[in-house]
């Protein structure tokens, strides 16, 4: 769903792509094959940033790679052409981080740019690794983000987890006006 959305962006390979809360996801993988040259890979976790690298070898050094919290990180204004977020933001109850975290895509997204953010859904789990995390449909996360994103599509999809249950997530695919 990820691929398919940052095509739908129209994305080339000079396009400025950021991946926040990467984990040990394939996305930056994923990427580099299509020969995206302009990855950025956040993620709070050095552990799961060393294993990206480590997967991707010598790739890794063509990346950019940045541990930090993205609600506490101060990015560079208007560098990226898409942001992208699979469960970040839905792990963000506190208000305060919500709108932290809003304010470093509007500062770093250049206009007419895409924010892809999946979250869980209206159906989703209201915990996950044992942490609270907020549950969304398309209007409830679209508020979060406000009238300078247009909801350009929304869609539902159901992850099959490694220990064999379904979780629902919600993908927004917002543009910057």
């Amino acid at each position: 769903m990820s691929l398919a959305l940052i095509e739908r962006a129209e994305a080339t390979p000079s396009s400025a792509i950021i991946d926040v809360g990467a984990g040990e996801s394939t996305l930056a993988d994923d990427l580099f094959s299509l020969e995206f040259q302009n990855i950025t890979v956040r993620d709070v976790s050095e552990t799961a940033i060393d294993v990206l690298k480590r997967r991707m070898g010598a790739a890794a050094n063509r990346l950019h790679w940045l541990v930090a919290d993205v609600t506490r990180a101060k990015l560079e204004p208007g560098v990226y052409d898409i942001w992208h977020d699979r469960a970040v933001f839905h792990f963000l109850t506190a208000p305060e981080q919500r709108v932290a975290y809003v304010s470093n895509v509007a500062r770093s997204v250049k206009r007419g740019g895409y924010v892809i953010v999946s979250t869980f859904g209206p159906e989703g789990p209201t915990k996950c690794s044992g942490l609270d995390v907020m549950q969304y449909d398309a209007e409830s996360l679209h508020r979060q983000f406000g009238e300078s994103f247009r909801l350009v599509e929304s869609s539902k999809e159901l992850h099959n987890t490694p220990f064999g249950t379904t979780q629902q997530f919600l993908y927004c695919y917002c543009r910057v006006e």
